[in-house]
This record gives C-alpha cells, sequence and structure tokens, in this order.
C-alpha cells in the first residue's frame, strides 16, 4: 500500500467513528448570488481551483483552511457567518 492509500484508509476510520451531532453547511451559492459573482471568478480572487471550490459549495469538504475561510471572506466582502450554517442531525 502507498503512503497516500494508507492516509486515506486511516482517514476514513477516523470519520467513520467519529459520529458528529450535526454538519456545517457552506452557504457559498448563496453568497455568489447576491454578489452577482461567477464560481471561476471567485476561485481566481481566493486563489483555489474551481473543483476545490466546487468540494466546499457541495458540503463535501472534510475540513478548511482558516486562511482560505478568511479569502472568502475577503473575496465577498462577507463574514464567516454568512458562509457557514450548523445544522444539528435530526433524529
Amino acid at each position: 500500500m502507498k503512503k497516500k492509500e494508507v492516509m486515506q484508509a486511516i482517514d476514513d476510520m477516523q470519520e467513520e467513528s467519529v459520529a458528529l451531532p450535526g454538519e456545517m453547511i457552506f452557504n457559498i451559492d448563496v453568497m455568489l448570488a447576491k454578489r452577482k459573482m461567477r464560481v471561476g471568478d471567485l476561485a481566481d480572487k481566493v486563489g483555489i481551483t474551481i473543483s476545490n471550490l466546487s468540494i466546499l459549495k457541495n458540503g463535501k469538504a472534510k475540513a478548511i483552511r482558516v486562511s482560505t475561510l478568511i479569502r472568502l471572506c475577503d473575496a465577498l466582502g462577507c463574514q464567516p457567518g454568512d458562509l457557514l450554517e450548523y445544522r444539528p442531525k435530526q433524529d
């Protein structure tokens, strides 16, 4: 097994063993619409790929760097709370 595969397997096991009480929703689409900005333009301003921005938008991201969050807020002229929303799990 390659190092990358081992690290992914460890990450997958940790993710499965830790049940989270909710989820974080990234409201990037809402802010893009309010600012009348395109995904590609935001990606350029923030300095990340469109693919990585899509991962954030679609809720597939496992983590986000604070520096990326700062750049997103700067590019969109908003606060972190405008981009992030916590939703508790519904039982």
